[in-house]
């Protein structure tokens, strides 16, 4: 993704931990995190990059997360049907508790938007592919019940179909005060 960036924005990127940035706080007029707090394992490091390097309050702007991505890829497929009683972790980007630690850091919600992946919607055989590389954290490649999973997912029709794209969700915080 940061090499892709490059290409449209020479120079302008920077590859960082998210939960220690290299600038000084306040020096943004806004700051968006897109599809990342889905990936952090553990709930402090969610509400550290929350938290980190809060945007310029005077530029009248915020900060915008990207909430609940996993349960976004649930849109009532058969695939969904055929996932649904797999071993999930919880989501450290569910919207509720990105709340809460914005509130915790006097951020509060400012707007909230939806938008279509493009693309995005999976297909059975892709998801069964996925399945076995690991994609699914809680169901490890070769492990007899990622192979269940998969084994249901290739019985279903239309193998090639991609289901419908995830809606994705966004939420955004100013700085009280």
């Amino acid at each position: 993704m940061a090499r892709m960036a490059a290409v449209r924005l020479p120079g302008a990127i920077v590859l960082a931990d998210g939960r220690a940035l290299p600038f000084p706080d306040a020096v943004f007029d806004a700051v968006t995190s897109v599809w990342l707090l889905h990936l952090l394992d553990r709930p402090e490091d969610v509400r550290t990059v929350v938290a980190e390097r809060p945007p310029n309050p005077e530029a009248g702007r915020g900060v915008g997360l990207h909430v609940d991505k996993a349960a976004a890829h649930d849109v009532g497929s058969d695939i969904d049907a055929v996932l649904a009683p797999r071993p999930r972790r919880p989501a450290p980007d569910a919207a509720p508790l990105v709340e809460s630690y914005a509130a915790a850091h006097l951020l509060r919600p400012a707007g909230q938007a939806r938008f279509p992946g493009r693309g995005q919607g999976r297909s059975p055989r892709h998801t069964a592919a996925d399945l076995r590389r690991g994609w699914f954290t809680r169901l490890p490649p070769g492990d007899p019940l990622t192979e269940r999973f998969a084994e249901r997912l290739e019985k279903l029709p239309d193998q090639e179909l991609p289901r419908p794209d995830p809606v994705f969700s966004v939420r955004s915080f100013r700085k009280a005060g």
